[in-house]
């Protein structure tokens, strides 16, 4: 059996701010809040002894799909720009979303940069089943990119 993949863990600016973007956008709710102290082993950034707050956002399922926001608090961490591209190394998230236009007003209103408005689209998947869908596309407060599709319909490819 393969592995799962429970968890992805993102370096954000501010803990609390992010958390409310995903709270507000993704309606997710916080799974884990709490400061850690690292050990210096594991982690391929920071050293031991560095104070960072983690909060973990969870979504529909208990196992999977949960996004850890981490913040360096002392020492604090320099920070990039905000991207506004996707480049190499970085990750594109793609979520099922059951109102993508609700989830762009939201991000919008909490000042990410959209990258595409709503639109529609549709695709054969891997089962040979055609989804219709409404797609947009943002970038989170930190510069992370998200793909949202909203599945409108569905019929049996020829």
């Amino acid at each position: 059996m393969a592995d799962s993949i429970k968890r992805t863990t993102l370096i954000v600016r501010d803990v609390q701010k992010a958390a409310q973007w995903y709270e507000q956008v993704f309606l997710m709710e916080r799974w884990l809040d709490r400061p850690i102290t690292l050990t210096g082993t594991g982690l391929a950034t920071g050293k031991a002894g560095d104070e960072t707050h983690l909060i973990i956002m969870k979504a529909n399922d208990p196992v999977i799909g949960m996004i850890g926001l981490l913040e360096w608090v002392n020492p604090k961490m320099d920070a990039p720009p905000v991207p506004t591209r996707v480049e190499f190394g970085a990750p594109i998230f793609v979520v099922g979303s059951s109102d993508a236009k609700r989830a762009c007003e939201a991000a919008r209103k909490l000042g990410s940069q959209i990258y595409q408005d709503p639109y529609e689209w549709d695709i054969v998947g891997a089962d040979g089943v055609k989804k219709y869908m409404i797609g947009v596309s943002f970038f989170d407060l930190d510069g992370y990119f998200y793909e949202v599709n909203e599945v409108t319909r569905t019929e049996a490819s020829e």
